[in-house]
């Protein structure tokens, strides 16, 4: 006997969002669940390949990769907006690099990144002095720094765990990275603290953090989710989840 169905618009009915993880995050998927648990979203993920050494040969070397992983996406979906989930790939490739690789499968897809997310949210809190915490070794920070500061901020704070294994990173204790920012911070009076990389647990602290520091802190995380609800037409103010979400 066949069951009589009849079919609706699916999930994504305020909007349809994708999100490119790498192959070697742990973290980001569990971030943006909590990030955007919001009716009528809906969220599709896919992977692309990573090696767990951080380095610009490792991280250049996924724009090759990246129409293969939007084609992973749901072919049947409209996506709305496609978020690529890495920070420091971002900053090697390049936001326009990025986005041409995906809406090569996508073309009517917005695209964001976590660089180019970071930056609209200094441009949202008009941040001009930036602490800036990173798990990176110095040649990936470095060319971070060097693209944050040619948006037209300055940074007057730096630190990093210098760790150059993604999986090792995953697992930093969120009371470090909690202390990291304090630390850094402190440094130096400043309008904003950056917390750079998708694989760094900083969801369940950041209200923690701006209370102590009383400053806004912008992690990859957050300022990619913000961005991608940001360019679907989400405006929804969302407590519990840093000054950024009060926006």
């Amino acid at each position: 006997m066949r069951l009589p169905f009849e079919t609706d618009e699916g999930i994504g009915t305020r909007a349809t969002l994708g999100l490119i993880v790498l192959q070697t995050d742990e973290t980001i998927e569990t971030e943006f669940a909590r990030l955007m648990d919001i009716d009528g979203l809906a969220l599709y993920h896919s992977r692309i390949p990573m090696q767990p050494e951080v380095t610009s040969e490792t991280l250049k070397s996924m724009q090759a990769d990246l129409p293969a992983s939007a084609a992973l996406l749901p072919s049947s979906a409209d996506f709305d907006v496609i978020g690529y989930g890495c920070t420091s790939a971002s900053t090697v490739i390049g936001p326009k690099g990025v986005a041409e690789a995906i809406q090569s499968v996508h073309p009517n897809a917005k695209v964001a990144d976590p660089i180019s997310s970071i930056i609209a949210a200094c441009d949202a809190f008009d941040a001009k002095t930036i602490a800036f915490v990173t798990p990176y070794v110095a040649e990936v920070s470095a060319r971070m720094r060097e693209m944050i500061e040619n948006s037209g901020r300055k940074i007057v704070a730096f630190g990093s765990f210098e760790e150059g294994d993604d999986r090792i990173v995953a697992r930093i204790k969120s009371n470090d990275i909690l202390s990291a920012i304090e630390r850094v911070a402190a440094q130096a009076e400043c309008d904003a603290i950056v917390v750079s990389c998708t694989n760094l647990r900083t969801a369940g602290i950041v209200d923690v953090a701006e209370q102590r520091i009383g400053k806004p802190v912008i992690s990859s995380n957050l300022a990619l989710a913000w961005n991608m609800l940001r360019l679907a037409g989400i405006r929804a103010k969302e407590t519990g989840k840093g000054m950024l979400f009060q926006l």
